[in-house]
């Protein structure tokens, strides 16, 4: 299942640093500006796989083989009632007088079972309990067993309703090009919800075969997991060919008015389904997964095993995506691609989401996990290969730039708490399922996945992966599977590895957090030593956590950072020195390409040193390694490691930047400063800084889109455009209004990759006319993706009153899809003190009503979820005091958890500290370089770098 992906990914990284870990996980999946949670308890226990002390597993008695599943559905008069028997046949693998299954918010049961294989066998009915707390279906009959080594035929019929909250058997509704309701009926059944659709085993290493079978008006149309079988189908009757063997919750069905665009690549169909009216946006994705499918399968060695694959774009959808066997499942806006209308950024995330829902079809539907405690073992490789599939389809877009600076950077922050959980870790409960879909299970799984591809080289790597889907198809496996894959592997390519896969891997799967290498050179040597420690945002935490560290590195005098195979360890082990012989006037960068998974701090000489580097000569070094320096140096001076000074100075290399992930790391950072600082009576000396910092690449990448530029210059062109409006630059202000203007005045369109930063930079001083012109432009879109950037551009108004009505707008009957109701308030506060101020009162005169707003299956309420939120951005006592009413007026509400308050402390706490240790450092830093103190010096250092490069070079 896929996280939402964004555009912009260096945005969607501020909102990720702003959150404190003491909130509580949210499944809701998240839109640009939606809340990202941590977990509140991460540690609480560790993995003790398939312990039973709360015996919320079934019982092992009986086992699954196949699902015989019929359902009727009147869906298209969007009737929620449906009907369904299903016949699960089982084999009994310990005697027992009772069979458990799961089932959920479902009623009306009747049962019956009939043993296999004995002449006369006449069918029984049965009895059944149902437990709510476990969702147990138990079936009995008085004097009836079943013996061990027996196989049965149990038919259960039942009714349910289709859900309403985008979870399990659902209802989804759209509007026509006529203007008509429509209605259709879809699923989303992970982690838990199979049992809402029929009872079932549904624990995802009880693999069984499925035949679904769907009545329904003959004018809708249904699809699911496998082709129809034409043979047994009829008018409003649609039979669907046997699965192959696979969990409950990849079961998948569609009854709908769908249309779809089709093609074929070696043998395989593939098509997409979206609704009437969007066939011409269906092409991206239809020739992107085509692709995509080749290339994986390629990768892997293994072909795919079904006779077909279907992508559907969802009109409500509360993940990204889904990747039900044969049947993925999206948002509208991950899958529809408008070549005239729609960005980069969209055209990317179709391509990076249907990757990762591909990835799944080997690992997750080929090979299953055990249990829910493991769920990194396939969203790990479906995050890592959203991007390398997507890189060996289209090498030209340099994509793992995207994903240094946004799944890599998110992992990195997010693993900072003292408490982070391990990556396998242990579940029982659904509730506790929902918590694990969080940055560990995604982007840290997949980070550490690819350090682990370019330590033990990718051919290791490669080979090992196609040995555990050999070994384990269509079985579900845990960790130790992979490792005994890769290890393998390595015996088979004849690859020297310095310690057991199992232990080197499994330091990074078996404990949480973060290493921190501290790098300290010996310059009269030419040694250096490297020291592991676990990085925290507190310098003075200490813990005895060790890992198998990869390392390598490259110098001034062998900058080449294409190898990044390991060429030393830190064998879990404190420290190591590496015997490298350097010049002591030759910098030193650890971690090529920035692969490695953790955070490298230098002293204080070799800051210089790359410092100058960059300044002189910086696309020596990769551009990963340049963003990684701004993001670590962050990190390093907020928490007291290294002088604010340090940190000001790099960044004054940036005129000289022309790539996007140094450019979004340093979006994030001068963000977060200017979220702490904007505010302050020295504010223009920031953003004077800022200015000289963007204005020359500003200039040069400029505010219109041009044809045939590189795939990431448009990102790269919308932080230079975010950064240069934010510093003020009267050229940057004056060109995006002009644009808006000539929109609302004149019609003149708006190039696609430009809209969110002229959206948002214009409407910033807009007029009441200019507002309502884009906030009906919402209210009237049936794009999806560009109803989620105007939803993010409407928040960056700085008008109380225009604020006012927008975020009123999420109550409101009309207007807005359920699922963007909770997405509006985020773009408002995050924006500023006039927006954090109108949230806080909109939600002071109308907390109950948003907090009966529906947050989607699993998902955290939104009145809890948006406080906690308001409260990341609450840095002055004027802010403070109006938040606190509101805390008070809803803190013993049904809708929020008694540590509501003490998460808001901690927020604005932190805050505060923030100010008390940044503040004057940093504005006393700008206010030098603004009187030419700094300045000078920057200046001078270039000049004598640039003359001592042109001796060298």
């Amino acid at each position: 299942m896929s996280r939402v992906q964004v555009g912009g990914m260096s945005l969607f990284l501020v909102l990720l640093l702003a959150i404190s870990a003491t909130q509580a996980a949210v499944v809701r999946q998240y839109p640009v500006f939606d809340n990202l949670q941590h977990l509140e308890n991460p540690m609480q226990r560790s993995v003790v796989p398939f312990a039973d002390e709360d015996n919320y597993r079934l019982p092992n008695d009986t086992i699954p083989s196949h699902y015989a599943v019929s359902l009727s559905t009147n869906v298209h008069t969007g009737d929620t009632v449906f009907n369904g028997t299903v016949a699960i046949t089982l084999s009994v693998s310990s005697t027992t007088s009772k069979i458990v299954v799961h089932a959920r918010q479902l009623e009306n049961f009747t049962a019956s079972i009939i043993q296999q294989g004995v002449t006369g066998a006449v069918a029984q009915d049965l009895v059944y309990e149902y437990e709510a707390e476990r969702e147990f279906l138990t079936f009995s009959k008085t004097g009836l067993s079943f013996p061990e080594d027996t196989t049965w035929i149990l038919t259960i019929k039942y009714q349910g309703h289709l859900r309403k909250d985008n979870g399990g058997f659902y209802l989804s509704t759209y509007t026509d090009e006529q203007g008509n309701t429509k209605y259709l009926a879809t699923t989303q059944f992970e982690s838990t919800d199979a049992r809402h659709a029929f009872p079932c085993y549904d624990e995802p290493s009880k693999r069984a075969q499925f035949t679904i079978t769907i009545q329904h008006d003959p004018s809708y149309n249904a699809i699911s997991n496998m082709p129809v079988d034409t043979s047994s189908s009829a008018a409003g009757v649609t039979v669907f060919q046997k699965t192959v063997n696979m969990p409950s919750y990849l079961v998948a069905f569609i009854v709908s008015e769908f249309v779809f665009s089709e093609g074929e690549l070696n043998g395989l169909p593939q098509r997409v389904f979206s609704r009437k009216g969007t066939e011409h946006e269906q092409e991206w994705a239809l020739t992107t997964g085509m692709l995509v499918e080749k290339r994986l399968s390629g990768y892997f060695g293994v072909p795919y095993t079904l006779p077909k694959l279907d992508q559907a774009g969802i009109p409500d959808f509360a993940a990204g995506a889904m990747e039900n066997w044969g049947l993925a499942t999206y948002r509208e806006e991950y899958l529809l691609y408008n070549t005239e209308n729609s960005t980069t950024s969209t055209q990317t995330n179709i391509a990076t989401i249907e990757a990762h829902e591909d990835a799944h079809m080997w690992f997750g539907d080929l090979v299953a996990i055990e249990w829910w405690s493991f769920l990194w073992l396939k969203e790990g490789f479906a995050t890592l290969f959203e991007n390398l599939a997507v890189d060996l389809a289209y090498p030209e877009w340099d994509i793992f730039q995207t994903f240094h600076a946004g799944s890599y950077q998110s992992a990195l922050v997010n693993d900072a708490s003292a408490n982070a959980r391990p990556m396998s870790h242990f579940v029982q409960k659904p509730s506790e399922i929902a918590l694990l879909y969080d940055s560990v299970s995604y982007a840290k799984a997949g980070s550490v996945l690819d350090m682990w591809r370019h330590a033990l080289t990718n051919t290791v790597f490669q080979r090992g992966l196609h040995n555990y889907l050999v070994d384990n198809q269509f079985t579900a496996a845990n960790p130790s599977k992979l490792f005994d894959g890769i290890a393998k592997a390595a015996v088979e390519e004849d690859y020297a590895v310095p310690a057991t896969v199992h232990n080197m891997m499994g330091s990074w799967t078996n404990q949480g957090g973060v290493p921190l290498l501290t790098v300290t050179r010996n310059y009269e040597t030419g040694d250096f030593t490297v020291k592991q420690s676990v990085y925290t945002n507190d310098k003075d935490y200490t813990n005895d956590k060790l890992w198998y560290v990869p390392i390598n590195y490259a110098d001034f005098s062998n900058p080449d950072f294409r190898n990044t195979e390991a060429t030393h360890y830190l064998l879990n082990q404190s420290e190591i020195t590496i015997n490298a012989g350097l010049d002591p006037t030759n910098w030193l960068v650890l971690n090529k390409k920035s692969t490695g998974y953790y955070r490298v701090l230098y002293d204080a000489q070799n800051y210089k040193l790359i410092t100058n580097a960059l300044t002189t000569r910086p696309h020596k070094i990769d551009s990963r390694n340049r963003a990684q320096f701004i993001n670590d140096l962050y990190r390093f001076v907020t928490s007291g490691r290294v002088p604010h000074a340090t940190l000001l100075e790099l960044l004054t290399y940036l005129p000289q930047e022309d790539q996007y992930s140094p450019w979004s790391a340093t979006n994030t950072v001068i963000t977060l400063l200017n979220r702490y600082l904007s505010g302050d009576a020295d504010y223009g000396n920031f953003q004077f800084y800022v200015g000289e910092l963007v204005s020359q690449q500003f200039d040069k990448f400029g505010v219109n889109d041009n044809k045939g530029d590189h795939h990431l210059v448009p990102f790269t062109r919308n932080v230079l455009i975010n950064l240069a409006c934010l510093a003020g630059l009267e050229n940057c202000l004056t060109e995006t209004t002009a644009k808006l203007t000539a929109l609302v005045e004149k019609g003149t369109r708006i190039e696609p990759n430009l809209q969110s930063q002229v959206y948002c930079n214009g409407l910033k001083q807009a007029n009441d006319k200019t507002f309502d012109f884009v906030f009906n432009k919402l209210l009237n879109s049936n794009d999806q993706a560009e109803r989620r950037l105007l939803i993010s551009a409407l928040g960056c108004s700085q008008n109380a009153a225009q604020l006012e009505k927008f975020v009123s707008s999420s109550i409101e009957p009309q207007g807005l899809r359920d699922q963007e109701r909770i997405t509006v308030l985020s773009p408002v506060y995050s924006r500023g003190e006039v927006g954090l101020l109108v949230a806080v009162e909109f939600l002071k005169e109308n907390w109950e009503q948003y907090g009966q707003l529906n947050s989607g299956f699993g998902g955290v309420n939104p009145l809890y979820s948006d406080i906690v939120g308001i409260s990341a951005y609450t840095v002055n006592d004027k802010q403070k005091t109006a938040l606190q009413e509101l805390v008070d007026l809803v803190k013993n509400s049904e809708y929020v958890p008694s540590t509501l308050q003490a998460s808001v402390d901690s927020n604005v706490n932190a805050n505060y500290a923030w100010l008390a240790s940044n503040r004057d450092p940093l504005m006393s830093w700008v206010a030098g370089f603004r009187s030419g103190s700094s300045a000078l010096s920057a200046s001078i250092v270039a000049i004598l770098a640039c003359l001592l490069a042109a001796k060298l070079f």
